[in-house]
């Protein structure tokens, strides 16, 4: 009896190639959770062959992530990835930044992809053939493989940035609401990376009411190779 995979598999990617579409990107984004910082999307083309261990990247450690992108990177896999910054979380709310993000990741794909597998819901208003998947990074290789790009891109720019302001730790937490940033957010009240739109924000915001938003940031660039 064959042993059943335990994982993400190619199960839908196999759907739309039985449906004549055998160019399929997986898109999954990194951040949404957090009070600072962008939400950063990844998309992909998987080739034949792929790097072993590729799984959901929430499962993985740093290590093995980085490990993975950049054995991602030299297998010969498309791949991009999108940002949206935390004024544009703030104008248009997470959920529709994050699905700019995943655009912006697809539209910078090398090679033009004939169907979409997306984590949790589909792009909105987007062209391309698509089928949005409930955990689609324990079940896609291909939205698993993007869940590594976002992650590792994501975390790459917030060790960037915690460089350029240290007051915050954003190179330990990537700006995820844990005890030593909201203290950090109280003493020393939101910067330009805060998304003013999230009430922890807004909290310390008006603490330190000398403090104003920001209408754009510099994210740091992380070099697509």
């Amino acid at each position: 009896m064959r042993t059943k995979r335990s994982g993400p598999t190619r199960r839908f990617e196999g759907v739309w190639r039985r449906k004549g579409l055998s160019v399929v990107a997986g898109v999954d984004e990194a951040g949404r959770g957090c009070l600072a910082g962008p939400v950063v999307a990844g998309a992909l083309i998987l080739p034949a062959r792929i790097p072993r261990g590729i799984d959901d990247s929430k499962k993985l450690s740093p290590q093995k992530r980085e490990a993975l992108f950049e054995a991602l990177r030299d297998s010969g896999t498309h791949l991009a990835w999108g940002v949206a910054a935390p004024h544009e979380i703030d104008t248009l709310n997470i959920r529709q930044a994050s699905f700019l993000a995943m655009r912006r990741a697809v539209d910078q794909l090398p090679c033009r992809p004939e169907a979409l597998l997306v984590d949790g819901f589909e792009i909105p208003d987007y062209p391309t053939p698509q089928r949005a998947l409930v955990r689609g990074d324990a079940r896609s290789l291909s939205i698993a493989a993007a869940s590594i790009v976002a992650k590792v891109v994501r975390d790459r720019m917030m060790v960037a940035y915690g460089e350029r302001d240290p007051r915050y730790g954003f190179g330990k937490h990537k700006g995820y609401p844990t005890a030593q940033h909201v203290l950090a957010l109280e003493r020393f009240g939101p910067c330009e990376l805060h998304r003013w739109s999230f009430e922890p924000v807004r909290w310390a915001a008006a603490k330190h009411v000398a403090i104003k938003p920001a209408r754009a940031v510099q994210l740091p660039i992380i070099e697509s190779a």
